[in-house]
């Protein structure tokens, strides 16, 4: 094992947990401050790291009762799925953004953020339409976001991984 991560695969949860958080909260600031309104797929990868956390925090709450030191693999196994399935759902909204195949039929292009007017005509009864998930509205380095974020949740699930051993090789 390479010494230089002990400490991060030590205290995995932890680090997923705030790995989840930061995830969330640049989200959430893309969203406000970006003016960023997000699509279906777009929350959709967010549930991932909202269940993320919770596994986390399940999890350090959980091996620090007698005996529940045994489980700390368990938790980081289970973590590595949740965030290999943030990597499909991350990979499959990529995938709608480059029109590789189609997105969900609920976001289709057919709008972009949501104005004052529209939020005028919302009130006046009329309907608006949700963000479309197979156009990316941010694009650094030639990936969208949904795009570095199935690369940043596949190295959190290899992460989770590299956890899970390293706690079975302690024993």
């Amino acid at each position: 094992m390479i010494s230089g991560l002990d400490p991060i695969l030590h205290r995995w949860r932890l680090s997923a947990l705030l790995a989840s958080a930061g995830m969330l909260a640049i989200a959430h600031g893309f969203q406000t401050f970006g003016d960023l309104a997000p699509c279906t797929l777009c929350l959709r990868q967010r549930e991932v790291y909202w269940v993320a956390a919770g596994v986390a925090l399940a999890g350090m709450i959980l091996t620090r009762l007698q005996g529940g030191a045994r489980f700390r693999p368990v938790f980081n196994l289970i973590l590595a799925l949740v965030f290999l399935v943030g990597t499909a759902v991350a990979v499959y909204h990529a995938g709608a953004e480059w029109k590789w195949w189609p997105g969900p039929a609920a976001c289709a292009s057919a709008g972009g953020a949501v104005s004052l007017e529209a939020m005028s005509g919302l009130l006046a009864g009329e309907r608006i339409t949700a963000p479309a998930c197979d156009t990316a509205p941010w694009v650094f380095a030639g990936l969208s976001m949904a795009g570095w974020n199935a690369v940043i949740s596949l190295a959190l699930a290899a992460m989770s991984l590299a956890a899970a051993a390293y706690e079975r090789a302690k024993r």
